[in-house]
């Protein structure tokens, strides 16, 4: 509550809320009344010459042809200033309305509301002063203005996203929002639903890079604007009018949208080296744009609807396509605070990392983010076949180490009645399947003396098989001894009871034995070790949070081992069967992630991708092989080989110089 010492202080806080509106469209407020503050991005007033294919876009929100407006765009387009806080300064100094905008979470909500507008209110006295006084108007989640106009921070549940009426409404980072909010729908249907009762003057804002994959990597576009298929931003811009942003050609005057694809470098040039000598190639004239035209380019840009076309002279004609919400696609090499080097380097970097590692994270992060495209997965579209896999084994002797395998690990994945191993080998061209088996008996003996079947979820014993059959295999060294499995990984869910099971086993053996858990959350780490509560999560874990579970992002690890597998990466011996390479191709690639359509075993599959999650985590997979660790030098030295004799030719020398002695 705030003091007033006369009534003349009274009347002139209240003044605000009859001063008339300016009259000037959003775009115009902007430059009027808005500062930014963004170190290493851009500090100052704002400048719409800066990003100019921001304009368009910001002046649709008092445009009544339009009840939404949709903008799809990179990271560093200032699209969150424009489209989000831009409103902000538009209606405190303008058109005073309610505004509810939605972050992905109320974490992210509260941590928006102090790091971007309570700056915003930092750098720009007069929008300060324009907010009513006292504690109660200026809290994390709601800021109110003199003139009335509420704006509040929110995040998208069901509870959230129901029964306020507000004219204004903005989404924004949409493809990190939950697309189905509580079974409701999506967070865009649910949001235009509070803007209703306002009719035309009613506007729903959603902005965000690209975040979910390509549907269909064989789409082709039925019409020249139109996205290809993919859940969350770029399926709420082909329900628009489909807005693309295109340059002039500075030689031949040739219209076209600026694409990461016609960026020309040397393809032999180191990644910076690329960056710096990057052009933008025009495709009807193959004139060479520089770096230092993109502002230029920029500056003389222009929106163009789906449907419509430019003449030779500038002129634009052709039939748009007809639409209530106006929406833009700006591709990353458009985006004002990203250099065409940066670009060039970023992508180069992130193939560099695929071709090393088989992960498309940086591939995806670069694409979605940095290009504002979706990502297409490098191995759809390409039919994964047990015969094509059966046909790249090798001849193997089993029971002996492979030639160049360094070190031996065995995963486990726990079934109802059998435990399912696989005893993979590390060299440094890649890994080997060295052994593959299943544990079906236990020790424990029926009435006529013959072993039962092994259960997992009921008796802790059989756990102890692990240890007999797995980790005390022994497998030959031609010609220098034998070595053992140095860790056995364990997936630690199933059926009821095997979580448990699993727990009690970990308490008896620890050092060796390692358990697993996967997490097909898109933003999960490749691995990450957690300790779960068994009080708190699961009552029948016994768990006290001592017990290690190593959580793998089985999408990531999937793909990081389709590439593999693609790549010719995992070496198999001749001796597995066909049905082992059946059960490798069961799973196949969606848009949600990696699917057993037909609930077929696929234990192989598992096992593999859970060794990938094993390395990541133990380190495995960056191992320097030209110095490596002791367990991991070549056979001569490695520590890790038992019994190890010398070879041949050591030996007759010893004996030779035994003899000589003796003469």
């Amino acid at each position: 509550m705030t003091d007033y010492r006369n009534l003349g202080e009274v009347i002139t806080s209240l003044a605000e809320g009859l001063r008339p509106p300016q009259r000037l469209q959003p775009s115009e407020a902007l430059a009027q009344h808005l500062r930014l503050d963004n170190p290493g991005a851009y500090v100052g007033p704002w400048l719409n010459e800066k990003v100019p294919y921001m304009v368009e876009p910001m002046n649709v929100l008092t445009d009544r042809n339009y009840t939404a407006s949709i903008f799809v765009g990179p990271a560093q387009c200032a699209k969150t200033e424009s489209l989000i806080l831009g409103p902000i300064v538009y209606g405190a100094h303008c058109n005073p309305m309610d505004m509810l905008i939605y972050q992905t979470s109320m974490n992210s909500a509260s941590d928006f509301s102090r790091r971007r507008i309570d700056r915003l209110l930092r750098k720009n006295p007069k929008l300060t002063e324009l907010l009513l006084g006292g504690t109660s108007s200026d809290t994390i989640f709601t800021k109110v203005f003199r003139s009335g106009m509420m704006v509040t921070m929110s995040w998208p549940t069901i509870n959230e996203l129901s029964g306020r009426p507000v004219p204004w409404v903005f989404l924004t980072d949409y493809d990190r929002m939950p697309q189905d909010v509580d079974g409701e729908g999506n967070p865009f249907d649910l949001a235009t639903k509070r803007t209703t009762t306002f009719g035309r003057l009613g506007k729903t804002v959603c902005e965000s890079s690209p975040g979910f994959p390509q549907r269909d990597p064989q789409w082709l576009a039925s019409t020249a604007h139109e996205a290809p298929p993919a859940d969350g931003i770029l399926a709420l811009y082909n329900r628009g009018d489909r807005r693309r942003w295109y340059w002039q050609c500075e030689s031949c005057g040739y219209w076209f949208e600026g694409e990461y694809a016609l960026l020309t470098f040397p393809p032999d040039a180191n990644p910076v080296q690329a960056g710096e000598m990057a052009t933008m190639e025009c495709p009807h004239c193959h004139h060479q744009h520089k770096a230092a035209r993109k502002f230029d380019l920029n500056r003389n840009g222009r929106w163009l609807r789906d449907g419509e076309r430019f003449t030779l002279r500038g002129e634009i004609d052709g039939e748009p396509i007809r639409s209530n919400i106006a929406s833009f696609w700006l591709k990353g090499v458009a985006a004002a605070f990203a250099s065409w080097g940066t670009l060039v380097q970023k992508m180069l970097q992130a193939e560099a990392e695929y071709r090393r590692t088989n992960s498309q994270d940086a591939l995806k992060s670069v694409t979605n983010t940095d290009l504002g495209l979706p990502y297409i997965y490098r191995t759809n579209g390409k039919e994964r076949s047990a015969e094509a896999y059966r046909a790249q084994a090798v001849p193997a002797r089993r029971g002996a180490v492979p030639d160049g395998v360094r070190s031996l690990f065995a995963t486990v994945d726990v079934q109802k009645t059998r435990f399912a191993v696989l005893v993979i080998g590390m060299r440094p061209e890649g890994l080997a399947v060295v052994d593959r088996f299943d544990i079906t008996k236990s020790l424990r003996l029926d009435g006529d003396g013959d072993r039962m079947p092994v259960e997992p979820h009921a008796y802790l014993e059989d756990w102890d098989l692990i240890d007999l059959e797995v980790k005390q295999r022994t497998y030959e060294v031609p010609g220098f001894g034998t070595m053992t499995p140095r860790d056995v990984f364990c997936d630690s869910a199933g059926r009821e009871g095997v979580t448990s099971m699993a727990y009690d086993y970990w308490r008896q053996v620890r050092t060796w034995f390692h358990l697993t858990k996967g997490n097909p959350r898109a933003d999960a780490p490749r691995s990450l070790l957690t300790f779960p509560d068994g009080e708190r999560k699961d009552r029948h874990a016994k768990a006290r949070g001592e017990i290690p579970v190593l959580l793998l992002n089985s999408n990531v690890l999937k793909d990081q081992l389709d590439g593999m597998l693609q790549r010719g990466a995992v070496e198999f011996p001749e001796w597995l069967d066909l049905e082992f390479y059946k059960q490798l191709c069961a799973e196949v690639r969606t848009a949600k992630g990696w699917e057993n359509p037909r609930s077929a075993r696929n234990e192989p599959w598992d096992l593999l991708y859970m060794a990938l999650g094993a390395m990541h985590h133990k380190k495995w997979d960056r191992i320097s092989w030209d110095d490596p660790p002791s367990w991991a030098a070549e056979w001569e030295r490695n520590t890790a080989i038992e019994g190890k004799v010398k070879p041949v030719e050591q030996v007759s020398q010893g004996w030779g110089d035994f003899a000589r002695k003796l003469c």
